[in-house]
């Protein structure tokens, strides 16, 4: 083997490696510091130096001394391979780790059968145990155990070896969207077992008429001395019920497992069933699990093996166009998660595993796809007890050569290998529901063949492949159960179901793409399929922003660094791709997800929340509301609610921080999943404001108790209706409001062009048709064509001006590049305590998609305070917005701003009515004619759009403030559909207007 070049020989998945097993084990932990070599290729000498490394953990990701001279950095890659060469053949430079420890194995393992865990390594292991090679194995995403009984000494000192191999034919089909690492990266364990073990054990536990579950215990057992002794046998039970159940042996299957193995009498196989009365199933929203002991019996009648088991009693089928869940049609609201700590990389733990997990669920989250591995088996543990939907997707991307590889038959043991290998470890989970053959690597008979030996393994659960449906939802049936298509539009989603042709389940596998400022419309996709009966869900493209913890003074990872609120702490940065050096890169494309680096929320996940909530809420007359349960499986009974109602008021011209005039409990009704009730308003809350401002009526929803995933007072969600409109004109209520409150007048003063002059305007307002691009505008291609014809840039010519007494008309032409005019007029009126200003510009129709049309203006310093009454408390966009209830907020304007790692449009709050900025005794005031696109932030867009980092940008004391009339949506052209047409900004003429004051 040692002359073997075993990590250029596809054909070879493993030598000695055990095979996956669904049997839980202990033993002695081996993870901690390691002696530790990096070398240059596999066929490098070691030196007599030794570094010290942790493991788990990425080489790519520590600093240890470089006994050769090879340091190798992460690299992002989207899809290209980092080397040209062609399958199978990696690169002659090749980083391979070389791992040494000891351990004391205890003299009582004398006699009993050793294994070696290594968690995964990436992306070849090569094991050796006291100089003895005890076997090797590929999948940098599942373990690989190896038996060493042979190689070991009890008693006594020894030393375990690992060889860590980077580049590897296998690489080729584990080409993902993501960082490249290297090392060991899960944890490394030596176990013991009796020489009579249980060898898997193979859980179906499914629900049976009236109530009852179907459980059957498939066991099987093996002799580490060959031949099993005569008279071993088999037990199990199942703790909660009451009584314990303890299951009997299948007689049937008995008699025929010993005729077929009557001859050999190597491998036992023992099928245990029952049939449990009055379970409580499983699901996502009740994640209800029982204790299931499996033992194995010497021939004596003692323990030679015992394992645990959870269960969960939960169906899993595919009825027509329906996925079914327990008999339910369930959506899918689903988010595709890597393996990724901004620190240590593809090295996670636990309690980071749950920190994820937990954070879905609380926004709504009920589905994750593994995407594109198996995840670190922990993460399965976690979402059985948390209660999520699991697609468990193999470790098969071939992306940079799909085609070739999909057919190519000396990559079949690898997609076998796979494939089987991840069912094998996870079939006992009942959070998996469907079974995912890997990711974009076209599609052929690799595919075909994991996909039968898949089905006739596990038939109790749905497979899915997208790149069997990517031509054609109805084709590709041998690999796929469901259409399964990414960033797939909402019109050809919805007309795949209308078109009568669908025979499947739709459930998208990548939608949304969550790049920078982004998943707009996301509200329009659930609307889309919440309407249309064959449309179940899908998986927002994906949980976590991969930015890296950089120190910025050597370029480095920083291991030891720390972060806090999105933004990592001064001296560190979010690396992304090329920050590192590493060459060819993909640039900030690995910073897509809804979260940051560090798990802090980003806006979209509070649009999902709402949309995702379990309560909704409609009028119902005057004094009654419609409360509809959109959960599957429970009753309204967990929730507590409160009412809140706000009115617009006078919450800016009085100078009130927020504008809560009601807070009242409100009694759930205990509403069966699906259904409604209607509820009865309290009588205090039907007492309106005096005044004719807007009134909102909003039900709080939260946990009642503590949850495993959610302490007790979590919001689960904000419905919303509106009791009042606004009754009179805005800008008339504004001069009441402002002479109201006391307010003396301003007279117009303008320089000599025109604009506006005032001790607390740093720049007087003037007309803006750009913003910083979006990653969505950049990549999409929108930001070139933009910056073309010169948005960024236009230059005002002053036609004239003329004042009307007090009142002055000023008329103007800005010119983009290339010639291109946009006629613009403001009045400008004094009013009480301010100005009027009305705006009219007309754009051309060689400006047919602009980022925003409005005005922009930038204050004095020392305004640190951003009041306003429109959507909130978060970030909102015009197609970002469902989750962002009406009311009056306030915040530091400091924290408006969203620190993306590319730094772009951010902080803007959609359907603003009026706003307030103050600082010391200064206080401005605007009050918009209409719901407007407002933001306030320290950034000028040109700032924004140079900057590569958060940390290059340098914040103003000025604010900057946009109003616009109209302000493009976000959309996902990142990857995915661009801004739907009802949120473009296109040619005509755009009217706005607002009062500004001084006080």
């Amino acid at each position: 083997m040692a002359d073997m070049p075993v990590w250029a020989a596809p054909e070879i998945t493993g030598w000695r490696r055990l095979p996956a097993h669904a049997v839980p084990r202990g033993g002695i932990t081996l993870d901690g510091r390691w002696r530790f070599q990096l070398l240059p290729s596999p066929d490098a000498s070691l030196s007599d130096r030794w570094a010290q490394i942790d493991v788990p953990g990425c080489w790519t990701m520590q600093d240890f001394e470089d006994v050769h001279g090879v340091r190798d950095l992460p690299q992002y890659l989207n899809f290209d391979m980092p080397w040209p060469d062609l399958p199978p053949h990696p690169p002659a430079v090749n980083p391979t780790g070389v791992y040494e420890r000891e351990v004391d194995v205890p003299a009582e393992w004398a006699g009993r059968r050793v294994v070696l865990h290594v968690g995964a390594a990436e992306s070849v292991v090569l094991a050796r145990v006291n100089g003895i090679d005890v076997g090797m194995g590929k999948d940098s995403h599942l373990a690989g155990e190896f038996d060493v009984t042979h190689a070991v000494r009890p008693g006594e000192p020894n030393t375990i070896g690992l060889t860590v191999v980077k580049w590897s034919d296998a690489t080729f089909v584990e080409d993902q969207d993501q960082w490249w690492h290297g090392g060991v990266t899960r944890p490394v364990r030596i176990y013991s077992t009796d020489p009579l073990y249980l060898d898997d054990v193979h859980i179906s536990s499914g629900l049976a008429d009236g109530g009852a579950g179907d459980l059957t215990v498939e066991v099987r057992v093996r002799s580490a001395g060959g031949l099993l002794p005569e008279g071993w046998r088999v037990s199990a039970w199942l703790d909660g019920p009451e009584p314990e159940v303890e299951l009997p042996v299948d007689e049937e299957f008995a008699a025929l497992a010993a005729e077929r193995e009557q001859v050999s009498g190597w491998l036992g196989r023992v099928r245990l069933r029952a049939t449990v009365p009055a379970v409580r199933p499983w699901s996502a929203e009740t994640p209800e699990l029982y204790g299931l002991t499996v033992r194995v019996f010497r021939p004596d009648g003692t323990v030679a093996d015992e394992s645990r088991h959870r269960v969960g009693f939960r169906t899993v089928e595919i009825v027509g166009r329906d996925l079914l869940v327990n008999g339910v049609r369930v959506y899918i609201r689903g988010v595709n998660r890597h393996d990724f700590h901004p620190r240590t990389g593809r090295v996670v733990s636990a309690e980071d595993m749950r920190a994820d997990l937990v954070t879905m669920k609380q926004f709504g989250f009920n589905a994750v796809r593994t995407s594109h591995y198996p995840n670190d088996p922990a993460l399965l543990d976690l979402a059985d007890e948390l209660g999520l939907y699991v697609v468990d997707e193999a470790n098969v991307e071939s992306h940079a050569y799909a085609t070739e590889l999909a057919d190519d038959p000396a990559y079949l043991p690898a997609f076998l290998d796979r494939v089987s290998r991840m069912v094998r470890r996870d079939k006992n989970h009942p959070s998996v529901v469907i079974w995912s053959l890997g990711n974009e690597s076209d599609y052929g008979v690799n595919h075909d063949a994991a996909a039968g030996w898949l089905r006739g393994y596990d038939p109790t659960r749905p497979l899915q492949y997208e790149g069997a449906i990517r031509y054609d939802y109805e084709s590709g049936r041998a690999a796929s159960d469901i259409a399964c298509p990414m960033y797939a539009s909402i019109d050809d989603i919805v007309g795949y179901a209308r078109s009568g042709r669908q025979t499947r389940p739709l459930i998208l596998c990548e939608y949304s793409h969550a790049m920078g400022n982004s998943n707009g419309s996301l509200s329009d996709y659930w609307a889309a399929i919440e309407s249309t009966p064959g449309l179940q869900g899908g998986f927002i493209w994906e949980f976590w922003d991969h930015g890296l913890m950089q120190r910025v003074t050597d370029g480095r990872p920083a291991p030891d660094g720390g972060y806090a609120a999105g933004v990592a702490e001064p001296g560190y940065r979010w690396a992304y791709g090329g920050d590192f050096g590493d060459d060819p890169n993909d640039g900030n494309f690995c910073i897509d997800g809804v979260v940051f680096p560090d798990r802090t929320p980003k806006p979209v996940m509070y649009e999902h929340r709402e949309l995702a909530g379990p309560v909704r809420i409609e009028p119902d007359g005057s004094s009654r509301v419609l409360v509809h349960n959109r959960q599957h499986f429970k009753d309204l009974s967990w929730l507590a609610a409160e009412w809140e109602l706000s009115a617009s008021g006078d919450a800016v011209a009085g100078r009130t921080a927020a504008d809560r005039l009601r807070t009242v409990p409100a009694e759930l009704p205990p509403i069966p999943p699906g259904g409604s009730a209607t509820v009865d308003v309290p009588p205090e809350l039907l007492a309106a404001p005096a005044g004719p401002g807007e009134v909102w009526l909003t039900l709080r929803v939260t946990t009642r108790d503590d949850l495993p995933w959610a302490p007790a007072g979590t919001t689960m969600c904000l419905p919303q209706i509106k009791v009042r409109d606004e009754d009179r004109d805005l800008i008339t209520r504004a001069g009441e409001q402002i002479a109201g409150a006391g307010v003396g007048s301003w007279p117009v003063e303008v320089d000599g062009e025109g604009l506006l002059v005032h001790p607390l305007l740093a720049s007087p307002p003037t007309l803006s048709l750009w913003r910083a691009p979006t990653d969505n505008d950049r990549i999409g291609g929108h930001a070139a064509r933009w910056e073309e014809l010169g948005l960024h840039a236009l230059t005002r010519e002053p036609l004239d001006v003329v004042r009307h007494g007090e009142r002055v008309v000023v008329r103007a032409r800005y010119t983009a590049a290339g010639g291109v005019s946009i006629a613009h007029e403001q009045v400008l009126t004094p009013t009480v305590g301010g100005v009027l200003i009305e705006e009219t510009a007309v754009l051309p129709d060689a400006l047919a998609d602009v980022p925003r049309i409005g005005s922009v203006w930038e204050t004095a310093a020392g305004f640190d305070a951003f009041e306003w009454f429109g959507q909130g408390p978060w970030e909102t966009y015009p197609d970002r917005c469902a989750g962002g209830p009406v009311g009056a907020y306030r915040a530091d304007v400091d924290r408006l701003f969203t620190p993306h790692a590319r730094p772009q449009e951010s902080g803007g709050r959609h359907a603003v009515r009026r706003f307030a900025l103050t600082g010391g005794a200064a206080r401005l005031a605007v009050h918009l004619d209409e719901p407007r696109q407002v933001s306030v932030t320290r950034h000028r867009d040109a700032d924004l759009a140079a900057a590569l980092h958060h940390d290059e940008l340098v914040p103003l004391t000025r604010c900057v403030v946009h109003v616009d009339a109209a302000h493009r949506g976000l959309g996902t052209a990142s990857c995915g559909p661009d801004t739907l047409a009802p949120y473009l900004v296109g040619p005509g003429t755009y009217t706005w207007s607002w009062v500004l004051s001084f006080t």
